[in-house]
Order: structure tokens, then sequence, then C-alpha cells
């Protein structure tokens, strides 16, 4: 195996060792995935004040999130079927980032339950929620991220239709599944992932599985799950979770500057400022550029944190200098579990951690509060 100095390197490993279709799901935007470009490409147009002479012998990436100590301001963000890109994903990403001192957030569509990342773990994560039709089945799942003593419930918002994903129809990820032959020769060329997805009993919707009427299989829980996602979703609804949830609650899918005084008037204690990692609506802002806007009308009164494009430390200063507190990543984490489990996320972690580190000493900063809108020289 090549030497790994960044993320694009676990990229390209996670690219070579999950089957197409899953590496594909992570990947991938929808529709032209002009917004999911955009998320990075908006962020590399970002130039970095380069400072001279000064002291930054003693520095930290040290930082909080929902007041606790995090020793980098990032989360692992909440990704569909993470367990498909390496057996027992969600539990190993939850190792990794519990070791590591950020939180881990598993999905609703996780193919480790809450339960088993409960089991297997021992502090708190965060879980994520999608809203259903089946106000019931909410309120369990609800009811058991409580049990599991999930210290925070991230309310995806930006999801009350699944936008189209040109790759993941082609490849087959629809509902119904089309496992076709060119999935089969292609997931047999994988050896490796195959003698470990045997090697696990985790191979559906683990949050799923056992808790809806009449879906025995993975199929039957797509299909379930794509008449689920609930398009009346609004912010009464919004006030419903928050009552039922009764702890920290953070609600992601952000975008626009009255959205945002309205996650702060129902009471939310942060929001995500992200469009789905470009997944929905093709089109929208790129997250860094949606998020000055935002920060500034609400960062006095609520954590603000982004999440989209950030694949290096760079990528993180400037989400910083540009109004966040903190970042969810993604695909990053992911292309590392995909390329070597749980050693890959700790990589993944590691490489932004010393990235942000030196970015930080070479534009003459010392601590992320020292971090302002003035270590960026073209602002938006």
């Amino acid at each position: 195996m090549s030497v790994i100095t960044c993320i694009e390197d676990l990229r390209r490993l996670h690219q070579r060792r999950a089957p197409k279709a899953f590496y594909d799901y992570v990947d991938a935007g929808s529709y032209t995935e002009g917004t999911y470009r955009a998320n990075s490409e908006d962020l590399a147009a970002l130039k970095l004040r380069q400072r001279v002479a000064i002291d930054v012998d003693r520095r930290s990436t040290e930082s909080t999130m929902l007041g606790g100590k995090v020793t980098l301001p990032v989360a692992l963000a909440p990704v569909g079927s993470t367990g498909m890109q390496w057996a027992d994903g969600e539990i190993l990403a939850a190792r990794a980032a519990e070791k590591f001192g950020v939180p881990f957030t598993l999905s609703t569509m996780s193919i480790c339950s809450i339960e088993d990342v409960a089991q297997n773990t021992t502090k708190p994560f965060w879980f994520q929620l999608y809203v259903m039709r089946d106000r019931d089945f909410v309120k369990r799942l609800i009811g058991r991220a409580k049990a599991a003593r999930c210290s925070a419930l991230v309310l995806t918002l930006d999801l009350p239709i699944l936008g189209q994903r040109h790759k993941d129809i082609k490849n087959g990820l629809t509902v119904p599944l089309k496992i076709t032959a060119a999935n089969w020769l292609d997931i047999l060329t994988r050896p490796a992932w195959c003698m470990r997805m045997l090697g696990t009993r985790r191979r559906s919707f683990g949050n799923l599985a056992g808790h809806v009427r009449n879906a025995a299989n993975i199929v039957a829980l797509a299909e379930w799950t794509a008449h689920q996602f609930d398009p009346t979703l609004d912010w009464k609804t919004v006030e419903w979770v928050k009552n039922e949830w009764g702890g920290k609650l953070i609600l992601k899918g952000i975008q626009d500057v009255e959205d945002a005084r309205t996650a702060v008037a129902i009471g939310a204690d942060a929001i995500v400022v992200s469009n789905h990692g470009g997944r929905q609506l093709d089109g929208a802002l790129s997250s860094i550029r949606s998020l000055p806007p935002i920060a500034a009308a609400v960062g006095d009164r609520i954590e603000v944190w982004m999440d989209g494009g950030i694949r290096s430390g760079q990528d993180l200063l400037k989400a910083l200098a540009m109004g966040a507190k903190g970042a969810l990543i993604g695909r990053a984490f992911n292309f590392g579990l995909g390329a070597m489990g749980e050693a890959g996320v700790t990589a993944a972690l590691e490489i932004i951690r010393k990235e942000l580190d030196t970015t930080m000493a070479l534009c003459g900063l010392s601590t992320i509060g020292e971090i302002g809108r003035d270590a960026v020289l073209n602002p938006y």
C-alpha cells in the first residue's frame, strides 16, 4: 500500500476496495452534481493570509461543540449505509471518533443499529433523525436514542423527498433494489470486501429491521422508507420532535437566513449550514457561500456549523474563518473507512488535524479562537 498523506489518497483506495455501487453512493451528487462540485471548488477559491514572525510555538486545535470538549472542531456527519463501505462500519467509525475525541453521528439509515453502536462504544454519540410519515415509528426511534444515551439529536430538514442521484439509479441502488449482472461481477472482484461482509450479521438497515411491520428484508425496508420520507415536514413538526426528544437538538440542512432565525426562535442548540453534500437540491449555493450571512445573522445566539466539501485541514480553517464554530465531515471519513476500516477513519481525522495545525502556524494562529475573517484574503 502506498503512503497515505491526504484525504484524496484515502478516496482512491476506497474506490478500489469497495464495490462501485456503494462507493458511488458516497461520492456523488444529484442531477448535474453542480452543487456537489461547488462545495469543494468554492472552498478552494478562498486564499489564506500568510503571516510571519509571530510566536506560534504553542498551538492547539482543541475547541468545544455543544459545550463538550473536542480535540478538533469536527463531528462525523450522519451518512446512510456506512456499514456497506466496510463491514460494521458505523461501529468502527464511532470507535475511531470516540478514541480521537470528536462526536460521531449515527444515521437513521445506518446498517448498524442504535443499540449496536451503543453496545460497542463507551461514550454517548449523536443520532440523526429523518421524520417519517409513521409518527409512531418516529416516537419509538427517539425513545431508542434516549435509551442508548445519545447526547444530541440531529434532525435533517432538507430531505422531505429524495433528490435524484443519477449514479445510484444506474448502479441499481433504487427502490426496489436492482441487482444487475454488472453489480455481481463488480462485487466478485473485491473478495476482501465480500469476506468481511460474510463475517457480519449486519447487512440490512439496523434501525428499521425488526421495527417495521411486514418488512423482513432489505428490499422491503428500502421500499417502506421510500414511501415514508415526509413532505409535510414543517416547523410545527420540528417543535413536536424537540418536545419528544427533550435534549440537545441540532438542525441540519439550513441554507437560508430566514430559516436560521426560525431555528433560533424554536430553541435549537445548533444549526448545520448544509446542502446535504450536494445530494438534494442541485443548483443550490455551496455551503461555504451560504455560511457568512447565516453566521452574521444568528452566530451570536446559536452554534453555527458547516457541512459540505471539507476534505482537508485547510478547508476546515476556511470554514471557521467564514463564521462556523465547527464542521461536520461525511465523505472524508467514509473514504477512510472504505479504504482501511477503523484505522482509515482515524487516519482521516489525523490528516485533517495535522493540516489544520500546520496551516494555523503558517497563518500566525495558535488557537481555534484566533481564527477569524482576516485569515482569508478574499472572503465572500
